[in-house]
């Protein structure tokens, strides 16, 4: 047995030792970018908080980065709970809660972005017009706004940076949950730029600016949140399994049935790849050639072979059949 197939068949039996050693330290940098997140959201939260006054825009900012804590928080439960191995209930262990975690940031997104562009078309159609007004800063009375664009611009900042330092590790780990919030991270100075827009159109009397900024950035919640859940339903539904980023479907759903293929005693084989959340279950279908009776080492020996494609393929399970099942079997070469 190799290196990486005797990791494998330890890891079938276990939590987060699922992960090889290189994963686990990429996860750990994972969580501990979540905390610093989760900080620096709550800072902001709180300036934003102070001088949002009327503002629709600066409203739905503060929503909106109310609304970013709950992938992280989503991400840190899932990360604790992945640690739990198989048991008698759970045959499969409890990767699948980074889909569960997806599932509940989804729908949070979905929710709240329904309800801000409600909200938002309302005032727009209401007339309403926010007043902002003087503050007295050191002494010295200031526009609120400035306030507002100043605190916006600086906001946006670290949610960026950490952001695309999240997207890297997402890649690594497969995990779309960590994509999903790092996605947001990234695009949070449309928000800002969006939210600052409609603050200074106010100050020059466009008060119907702040409106369509809350739209805007309504519309982004609203988005994010529609192409979240559509990902972790996918997922929990056991759709074929895809890339971190939903892009494509997944190479190694092709590569597992090529490597069983190229098995000498194999003469037909398709598998169905299930997404857990960070790994993949493989059951592997093959019908062998006339004449051939694979033994259980064989059939070892295939199971390994596909566990050594990657450390993604956490658990294998290979199925002798007299003809590839209707649904599964490929289409016929052109």
């Amino acid at each position: 047995m190799s290196p990486r197939s005797a990791q494998s068949a330890a890891a079938t039996g276990s939590g987060r030792d699922a992960l090889p050693e290189e994963q686990q330290q990429v996860l750990r940098r994972a969580i501990r970018l979540e905390w610093i997140t989760i900080a620096v959201l709550t800072v902001t939260i709180a300036v934003v908080g102070v001088v949002t006054g009327q503002s629709q825009a600066m409203k739905a900012a503060w929503l909106e980065d109310m609304l970013s804590l709950l992938p992280p928080i989503a991400f840190l439960v899932a990360a604790r709970r992945i640690r739990i191995g198989p048991d008698r209930d759970h045959p499969y262990g409890h990767h699948r809660s980074i889909g569960v975690a997806h599932l509940v940031a989804a729908i949070a997104l979905l929710a709240m972005g329904s309800f801000l562009v409600v909200d938002s078309v309302m005032g727009l159609v209401k007339v309403e017009k926010p007043p902002i007004g003087i503050v007295v800063l050191f002494g010295h009375p200031i526009w609120a706004g400035w306030l507002m664009v100043i605190v916006m611009a600086a906001s946006a900042i670290a949610p960026v940076i950490l952001g695309r330092k999240k997207l890297k590790l997402a890649e690594q780990l497969h995990d779309k949950v960590l994509f999903a919030d790092a996605d947001m991270n990234k695009a949070d100075w449309s928000t800002a730029v969006a939210t600052i827009i409609g603050v200074l159109g106010i100050g020059i009397g466009l008060w119907w600016f702040d409106a369509a900024a809350a739209i805007i950035v309504s519309i982004s919640i609203l988005r994010d949140g529609f192409k979240n859940l559509r990902a972790a339903v996918g997922g929990l539904t056991d759709a074929r399994a895809r890339t971190y980023d939903e892009k494509k479907a997944h190479p190694l759903t092709r590569e597992v049935e090529h490597r069983a293929a190229e098995t000498p005693w194999v003469d037909q084989a398709v598998g169905r790849v299930r997404d857990q959340g960070h790994v993949f279950h493989v059951e592997m279908f093959v019908v062998p050639k006339p004449g051939q009776n694979p033994s259980v080492e064989q059939f070892t020996q295939l199971r390994e072979a596909l566990c050594d494609l990657d450390w993604k393929i956490h658990d294998v399970a290979v199925v002798p059949v007299p003809e590839l099942p209707q649904r599964q079997a490929p289409p016929p070469s052109s």
